[in-house]
């Protein structure tokens, strides 16, 4: 009997706690809508004072009470760009995106996504922002100077990229001609080198038959009576002949005389 009373009464209780869960989720609900305004103001007033990492703390409470809040998600890009923190700004600012209701707020929004870009110096990106942001609100002055000054300076970083270019194929084209000018002194220089050692060998010739013609001055020379044996063989040999003929006619010459004497 008791467990049964026991059954009826938790029976009971639990329809009672559905039911007030109930009627508090339905009070509940202007309470946390009031919560996330208020987490809002309160980010609002932080970031008005230049206090951006507060504000950014305010911020994300606010999400974090509603999801889908466009407020809170848009106000935490500005804070995060007032920080530095560009890529995060961009991601915020693309998720504020997807709960903007008018052409307006989606102008506002591709403005700020342009802004974190430029500071982030990615021009090409930025400039593609700034001309989603005019599709949207063509009469936005500001979006149109920042186009405008995003143009320029995308502009001068072309030309900046094009002199470093030229610059750099000017530099080739000095480094190539010193090259082939130190190509070319090199080669002057071994020929002056081969020049100098030709020189020097003809120097050295030279030297060398200047003294073979010192050591030949400076030998005794052969006197001018003395003659070599072949000339001394070739004399004898002459006076030998004449001396044979000089016999031979001496002895005709007296024959001759004999006969003479005879016939007288």
């Amino acid at each position: 009997m008791l467990l049964l009373i026991t059954y009826k009464m938790k029976t009971i209780n639990i329809l009672n706690i559905k039911l007030l869960l109930l009627v508090l989720t339905i009070l509940s609900l202007p309470y946390y809508a009031q919560s996330t305004r208020s987490l809002v103001n309160d980010g609002v007033e932080k970031y008005k004072k230049n206090k951006f990492n507060e504000a950014e703390v305010f911020f994300r409470k606010g999400i974090e009470s509603d999801v889908k809040n466009y407020e809170s998600r848009f106000n935490l890009g500005d804070a995060l760009y007032k920080e530095g923190k560009y890529d995060e700004a961009i991601k915020e600012f693309q998720n504020a995106l997807a709960l903007a209701k008018t052409d307006n707020e989606r102008a506002k929004i591709f403005h700020n996504i342009g802004n974190s870009l430029l500071k982030s110096k990615k021009l090409k990106e930025s400039i593609g922002a700034y001309r989603e942001a005019l599709k949207l609100n063509p009469k936005d002055i500001e979006t149109k100077y920042n186009l405008s000054y995003a143009l320029k300076q995308m502009k001068k970083q072309q030309q900046n990229k094009n002199n470093k270019n030229d610059n750099k194929k000017n530099k080739n084209n000095k480094d190539k001609k010193n090259n082939k000018n130190k190509n070319k002194q090199n080669k002057d220089n071994q020929d002056n080198k081969k020049n100098q050692d030709q020189q020097k060998k003809d120097q050295q010739k030279n030297k060398d038959k200047q003294k073979q013609n010192q050591e030949k001055k400076q030998q005794p020379s052969k006197p001018k009576d003395e003659i070599s044996k072949k000339e001394a063989q070739r004399i004898l040999d002459a006076l030998k002949n004449n001396e044979a003929e000089l016999q031979k006619k001496m002895r005709q010459k007296k024959a001759r005389r004999t006969n003479v004497e005879k016939d007288w």
